[in-house]
């Protein structure tokens, strides 16, 4: 068996209930996974974790789900433990959790701060610390951020910049975990059409990001479609295991660098 694939492989794909975590759960239990843990946050995202669960086992892997707000270290490394109880061990880690402020400058709290820095860069650092040092050798690790890091624009300021320190855990990870052949990439999709998106948006905002890309109008929406990121993850936890330390931007040209 390659340890380049996603074949009989163990893998922990926080917030993977719904949305893009939840493709990319039943996306790699259909490629062949043997076990995925799907993390999800807390009680209300139980039925989708449930229903994730459901697709995994019907597509021949085993599922087990784990509830966790991963906002402290001490839950993060729980969180290892518990998948590692659940499947033996861990080979692949995909990180997918997140969450948006859209706010002037002139309007952020310090609770503001606080919640979203907590969320996008503390719980991405711990998830990436516990990665290295339960993945079993020639693991893979994804984070997924967002392509406004590459973007020049105002009010996503604490959202951009709370996914920012990400590229830079990215490589340092690479860099630390790559003797014992890890890979450790992130991934930067565009704005994407799930609930995540239009939560922060009037009509307006949205109807500009549904025509920024370069290739909008090839899609039905205009925003980056999940299902076009889950191949991307797929690939780099398996042949794209040689890409490491990079922030991979997927949006169809919504922003370049």
């Amino acid at each position: 068996m390659s340890d380049n694939t996603i074949t009989s492989k163990n893998i922990l794909v926080a917030g993977g209930a719904k949305n893009l975590g939840g493709m990319i759960s039943r996306d790699v239990a259909a490629h062949g996974a043997r076990a995925v843990a799907v993390h999800y946050n807390s009680e209300s995202t139980r039925a989708a974790a449930e229903e994730t669960a459901a697709a995994i086992e019907e597509a021949g892997a085993s599922a087990h789900l784990l509830q966790a707000d991963l906002t402290s270290a001490a839950a993060v490394k729980t969180l290892f433990a518990d998948a590692i109880g659940a499947m033996g061990s861990i080979d692949i880690a995909i990180n997918t959790t997140g969450m948006v402020i859209k706010k002037p400058i002139a309007e952020i709290t310090e609770a503001d701060y606080d919640k979203i820095f907590a969320i996008n860069a503390k719980t991405a650092l711990f998830f990436i610390q516990q990665a290295g040092a339960h993945l079993s050798e020639r693991g893979k690790l994804v984070t997924l951020v967002t392509s406004l890091l590459s973007a020049y624009t105002g009010l996503y300021s604490i959202y951009a910049g709370s996914k920012a320190p990400v590229e830079h855990f990215t490589r340092a990870a690479a860099k630390e975990f790559g003797a014992r052949g890890i890979s450790v990439t992130a991934v930067a999709p565009g704005p994407m059409e799930t609930p995540f998106f239009y939560g922060q948006e009037s009509k307006e905002s949205a109807e500009y990001n549904q025509n920024a890309a370069d290739l909008s109008k090839f899609t039905d929406t205009g925003l980056t479609d999940p299902k076009d990121i889950v191949p991307l993850v797929r690939f780099l936890v398996s042949d794209g295991w040689w890409i490491t330390g990079q922030t991979i931007l997927a949006n169809g040209g919504y922003t370049t660098r």
